[in-house]
């Protein structure tokens, strides 16, 4: 049995998780789980967003689970997801976006995996602020060994999966020194790999190439800020937030996350659809070597996706959250 810790989170957080548990209940997953919350709710009961027994189980157990985290706002408190990818330096932010049958989008054929730097850039939290002058600065820390080990997870994982291209997005046309570092970069370590193309785009026609002919891409690697960017604009090509899986994943640790937000609005409404977390486990089970576990549920879900009246109301359908998974059971 290998133990995870579990993070329900806020919102639908905890109804989305309840589904996930069911299911590998169901498909006897030999996992057990630890849960430890954070975020609002936390904060609410305990005072604490990020408590020291969560971390402690993060520790232990260097693989989670987690559901959509509600960091306060207006009260000056970091970001929960970014305090976890920096504390454990989680530097891989992997997003994969791929066509569902069933699932309603302007696309066919799309299957690409976009990597993210996951803890500098615009998001290293360097900003100065001069009140007389009333001039916000936000620097973009880029470092050579932070790009290394993004565009080598990038590159590692095409030639596992078989692929055929990874493409390069960045601006260093523009961004002299912190967008050709990780051009430069690139370069570097293709060449590690002479069975993969490497192609690089400006960001600026990287965005509109994705919304013209997505089919394209293979795998995409980039900075922070656009990797933020370009990973909601991919889950938009395939159907939204709520069908899409993410994960945080470094050197030794990994959490694996619904990317969407928490809802409050339909929280305890029976109306959360657990797709983005389930394929967030999926993600997770092939991480830990439990593959067969994996295509088990990943076909079930396929299965129920491909029919609309066994699905929640976003997809189109009339489930409940709990006739949803359910119908997943059902399939495995």
């Amino acid at each position: 049995m290998t133990q995870i810790t579990l993070i329900p989170g806020d919102g639908i957080g905890p109804e989305i998780t309840e589904a996930v548990k069911a299911i590998f209940s169901a498909a006897n997953v030999p996992v057990t789980w630890e849960e430890e919350n954070a975020g609002q709710t936390t904060f609410d009961a305990k005072g604490e967003l990020l408590p020291a027994t969560l971390l402690a189980s993060l520790e232990k157990n260097k693989v989670a689970l987690k559901g959509p985290i509600t960091t306060p706002v207006g009260k000056g408190f970091k970001s929960i997801n970014v305090q976890l990818r920096q504390m454990y330096d989680l530097y891989a932010n992997v997003r994969p976006a791929k066509t569902t049958p069933g699932i309603t989008s302007r696309f066919e054929n799309v299957n690409l995996v976009l990597f993210r730097e996951n803890t500098e850039g615009l998001y290293s939290g360097l900003e100065i602020f001069d009140e007389r002058l009333q001039i916000a600065d936000s620097i973009s820390r880029v470092t050579k060994i932070g790009c290394e080990k993004i565009v080598r997870a990038a590159f590692e994982y095409a030639d596992r999966h078989g692929c055929k291209k990874v493409t390069v997005a960045h601006k260093a046309n523009i961004l002299k020194h912190a967008g050709a570092m990780l051009l430069s970069v690139s370069k570097e370590i293709a060449k590690d790999y002479p069975n993969i193309q490497m192609e690089d785009k400006i960001i600026d026609n990287m965005c509109m190439q994705l919304v013209m002919k997505p089919e394209q891409f293979d795998v995409i690697v980039t900075t922070n800020l656009f990797g933020d960017i370009l990973s909601d604009l991919c889950a938009g090509l395939v159907g939204g937030l709520g069908v899409v899986s993410g994960a945080n994943i470094g050197d030794n640790m990994a959490i694996f996350e619904a990317v969407h937000g928490s809802a409050p609005d339909i929280a305890g409404k029976g109306l959360a659809n657990p797709t983005a977390l389930l394929r967030s486990a999926i993600m997770m089970l092939h991480h830990i070597d439990l593959k067969d576990y994996a295509y088990k549920i990943e076909t079930a879900l396929d299965a129920t996706l491909a029919h609309k009246e066994e699905c929640t109301g976003d997809l189109g359908g009339s489930a409940s959250t709990k006739e949803f998974t359910q119908n997943i059971i059902a399939k495995l």
